[in-house]
């Protein structure tokens, strides 16, 4: 049986660790504890799954198969499908920033004996970015790739021993500058660290469709005139005048290398 994934998918899969013990939460139709077990990448792995739909779709998945005895299909919230100590290694992938974040903070002693974590919000990855520097988690890899018109960033951590992660997390968050800007610890939660060191061009393209997006806002905004909404409008003009440096900025040097190799 092959078992195909997205490209989003297989980026996730090409991070865990070779020979670990995975949990993939929110796993839908199982699709890549599947993966992982099939292709020998992982021994076992845990599909957790909180709606019964999917639930019922990744036990079909599972059903029948030469691996049904490596992959354990359950049913539960978040980290509630395991058990401390069952895995080293977590994915969570196809939700907001902010519930994978409320996700790994609501049942942190069933982070117990995990080594990695690999994530993969839609939105708010800056919420993930912040949980990890919070929770002594360090931001190892940073990856961002564009399928069927989405966009999406895959952040690889690990645990560390608390030196090495104040060394090189004061590293990773260190102000860099840019044109007249300061990228500083709030824009590199935003922005990535790892990404901003070499932007491509689907980071521009996300980063240019936020322009957009705040444009639309403040044409919302035209017609009204109050002092609140004021303040408010200043904000979000403030905000997009810097990412449109940052991406001015970005283009000019990609421009820059472009030109050299060529």
């Amino acid at each position: 049986m092959t078992i195909k994934i997205s490209r989003r998918l297989q980026c996730i899969a090409d991070l865990v660790p070779q020979g670990s013990k995975v949990a993939d939460i929110g796993s839908d139709h199982a699709l890549l504890p599947a993966y992982l077990v099939k292709e020998g990448i992982v021994t076992f792995s845990i599909a957790g799954e909180v709606n019964k739909g999917p639930y019922e779709a990744a036990l079909r998945q599972v059903k029948g198969t030469l691996i049904e005895d490596k992959v354990s299909v359950r049913l539960g919230d978040g980290l509630a499908v395991i058990k401390p100590g069952e895995v080293d290694c977590i994915t969570i992938a196809g939700m907001g920033g902010s519930l994978i974040a409320s996700i790994l903070n609501a049942d942190k002693a069933k982070l117990e004996g995990v080594n990695t974590l690999i994530l993969q919000p839609n939105v708010g990855e800056e919420f993930v970015r912040r949980w990890l520097s919070e929770n002594g988690w360090l931001l190892q890899e940073e990856h961002i790739l564009e399928e069927d018109g989405k966009i999406y960033e895959i952040l690889l951590a690990s645990k560390v021993d608390s030196d090495t992660f104040m060394k090189e997390e004061q590293h990773l968050y260190q102000d860099q500058p840019l044109g007249t800007l300061t990228l500083d610890r709030s824009w590199l939660m935003q922005l990535g660290p790892y990404l901003v060191r070499q932007p491509d061009e689907v980071l521009i393209k996300k980063w240019s469709n936020e322009i957009r997006k705040q444009e639309r806002i403040l044409s919302t905004m035209a017609a009204t005139n109050s002092n609140e909404v004021k303040e408010k409008r200043e904000h979000f003009e403030a905000y997009k005048r810097a990412l449109e440096e940052i991406v001015a900025c970005w283009q000019k040097d990609k421009r820059s290398l472009n030109g050299w190799k060529n």
